[in-house]
């Protein structure tokens, strides 16, 4: 897999200075693929395209979206930063650490989403991501800005890139997302029916089972495994009252 079909996915983006920065770094390090979730500046504004310098065309070529959803529609894997306190189940890993597992065997699009400039992203849109990504900083002054985080993991996967491309490094398959999505849904309903989780608590809970999974970083082979678990339980759950006992 290559540069090319990484998202470098911005949420709310609010600083032309810092959009035109981002897209500079992007094509410094050889990404192209920018998507704004629901920008609250305009990409192609006189300073935007100034501080992108000869990477206007990724600005103009960006895809503006509503939703983080609409961001990673059809992406294999995603990994969100945090540069705040975080209570949640996911750990929180190095760049250096985490980035690599954008590289997979599939020839479907990954993604790196970055926050608000503000506060970053919330939980529930952390939970669209498998991976956690901290970048350590001098605890005295933490915050970073968008560009710099950017342009801090934009040089990690350029790295990482060239890395597996000398040692030709083997790449395991990741789950795709949507494929995992269809796992946490039916995992839902099925776990409603059985009484184990409750309307008003079932958001909460299956944050703790999609951090659980996530962790794991689970195969395709493994999701359809579980799949067809859930389903084979549906199928006697269903038809119960037809079945002998051993």
């Amino acid at each position: 897999m290559s540069l090319s079909t990484i998202r470098i996915v911005l949420v709310e983006p609010a600083g032309p200075l810092n959009l035109g920065s981002v897209a500079r770094v992007m094509k410094n390090f050889g990404l192209s693929q920018l998507f704004l979730v629901s920008p609250q500046c305009d990409r192609r504004s006189e300073e935007a395209v100034l501080m992108a310098v000869h990477a206007h065309a990724i600005l103009e070529n960006a895809q503006v979206v509503n939703t983080i959803p609409e961001a990673l529609q059809g992406c294999h894997f995603a990994i969100a930063t945090i540069g705040r306190e975080y209570s949640g189940q996911l750990p929180l890993e190095s760049p250096t650490d985490a980035l690599p597992s954008l590289f997979t065997a599939s020839d479907q699009p990954v993604a790196l989403i970055f926050g608000r400039e503000d506060r970053g992203l919330s939980n529930e849109e952390i939970n669209y991501a498998q991976k956690l990504i901290y970048i350590p900083t001098n605890p005295e002054y933490p915050s970073l800005n968008l560009a710099t985080a950017v342009a801090i993991c934009c040089y990690e996967l350029s790295e990482i890139a060239q890395i597996n491309l000398i040692e030709n490094k083997p790449i395991p398959e990741t789950a795709p997302a949507e494929l995992r999505e269809i796992y946490y849904q039916e995992l839902e309903t099925l776990l409603l029916n059985i009484g184990y989780l409750y309307p008003h608590t079932a958001a909460r809970r299956m944050e703790k089972f999609r951090h659980l999974y996530n962790r794991a970083n689970l195969q395709t082979n493994e999701v359809t495994m579980l799949l067809g678990i859930l389903r084979q339980v549906e199928w006697a759950i269903k038809n119960s009252q037809n079945i002998e006992p051993k």
